[in-house]
């Protein structure tokens, strides 16, 4: 079984299949995770989301008794650079066990911040009509470019459609999990 339900985070992407043919398996990088991150830094367990390129590790820091926001801010600095050193031995680790980029970030209340993760360009061929879409975001100034365009458009598409998303994800799951069911070639 290639998800476990103990995986924190939503899985994207799909599991198998030639684009990850090279690619370690990563199914029980939430498991590895837990079992090496040091105990005191994050308030509960880190969250892990992985895809082809990285993994992503969210951990929720405990709140400073001022909880102005220059407050907040210092707390996520003295983590960030009291703990880089071990993070960067466990990322390399982990790059070196899933052949994945690792990305550190965190949460403090309702701020969410990622250090240094990965912008992968993606390819793609788009008729004028999707183009014209784009070049409107880029014209009004909702985006910088075509680029940004097209990735604000993503983010909104999975705001509003995050059920459907996650019931799609379900299915390739189980199709997945059949496949695996079936007869080894």
């Amino acid at each position: 079984m290639r998800h476990t339900p103990h995986m924190h985070g939503p899985r994207f992407g799909r599991p198998g299949g030639w684009q990850q043919a090279d690619i370690p398996d990563a199914s029980d990088a939430a498991e590895w995770f837990s079992g090496r991150l040091p105990d005191d830094w994050f308030t509960g367990p880190a969250a892990i989301e992985v895809d082809r390129e990285e993994i992503v590790v969210v951990g929720e820091l405990p709140p400073p008794e001022d909880t102005g926001a220059a407050a907040v801010d210092g707390r996520i600095a003295r983590f960030r650079e009291s703990t880089r050193p071990d993070r960067m031995r466990i990322a390399d680790e982990a790059e070196a066990r899933y052949g994945r980029k690792v990305a550190w970030g965190v949460t403090l209340g309702d701020r969410r911040v990622l250090f240094t993760h990965l912008a992968v360009p993606v390819m793609t061929r788009l008729r004028q009509p999707e183009r014209k879409v784009l070049d409107t975001l880029v014209d009004a100034g909702v985006a910088r470019s075509r680029s940004d365009a097209l990735a604000w458009c993503i983010k909104l598409v999975g705001t509003h459609s995050e059920q459907w998303l996650a019931e799609l994800r379900e299915a390739m799951r189980k199709v997945d999990d059949l496949r695996a069911e079936g007869p080894q070639v």
